[in-house]
């Protein structure tokens, strides 16, 4: 899948190990790269299987989210124009292959 990450702190965050282990923590900063692997290996979102893959309702409807640690939730976006919809409107997340990812923490706080 091909991942793009515009924000520069979240993107330094993937990108920079220690980093995340400061700020995340050892055991989520190894789950975030554990999910960025998954994410790049996968040809499409319905091929994750770990860290709980789950499109997210109210506020955040059109995201979709992989379990950290904790309640920390890697969250993302499609990255496609237009984005791929079934009839009903909900997006057809078996044919997204480009996300965005645009949240790395826990958004219930």
């Amino acid at each position: 899948m091909e991942i793009d990450i515009p924000d520069d702190d979240i993107r330094v965050l993937c990108e920079q190990q220690r980093l995340a282990v400061r700020r995340l923590g050892p055991a989520c900063a190894r789950k975030l790269r554990n999910r960025l692997a998954d994410l790049q290996a996968a040809a499409h979102v319905h091929e994750l299987v770990a860290g709980r893959p789950h499109p997210l309702r109210g506020d955040r409807k059109g995201q979709f989210a992989l379990d950290l640690h904790g309640g920390v939730r890697l969250v993302f976006e499609p990255n496609h124009n237009p984005v791929p919809r079934f009839a009903d409107g909900g997006i057809d997340w078996a044919q997204v292959t480009q996300i965005i990812i645009v949240y790395i923490g826990d958004y219930h706080d």
